[in-house]
């Protein structure tokens, strides 16, 4: 998915309206997908993440979008409610990051043939 195509996702699944042009949010947004992107490449082994994994770049940025101005923060209570912050934004997707990983290590593996 080009970056476009996640800015206006993302845009979406916060409640954005299409034609809601904000240019200093839409900046914010765009720094938050570059590094989450950019993480995601690194856990991924310095691979870019395909596009079927767009969603997990979403699911995170949406955390991060949420979470400006709480950096730093495990957990939060005002009047009785009560808000913890995982340690880490892609713990949730280790199992499908594993499953790629593990996907890309057989592509990797070469044949051999005896003739």
């Amino acid at each position: 998915m080009d970056a476009a195509k996640t800015l206006e996702s993302l845009k979406q699944m916060l409640g954005f309206a299409k034609d809601d042009a904000d240019a200093d949010r839409d900046e914010r947004l765009k720094s938050i997908i570059y590094n989450t992107t950019s993480r995601l490449k690194l856990l991924l082994g310095g691979i870019e993440p395909p596009e079927d994994m767009q969603y997990i770049v979403i699911d995170v940025s949406i955390k991060r979008f949420n979470r400006i101005g709480s950096e730093g923060l495990t957990s939060h209570s005002v009047e009785g409610e009560s808000t913890s912050y995982s340690g880490n934004d892609f713990d949730e997707f280790k199992d499908d990051i594993n499953a790629f990983l593990e996907s890309q290590k057989d592509s990797r593996r070469g044949k051999l043939r005896f003739l």
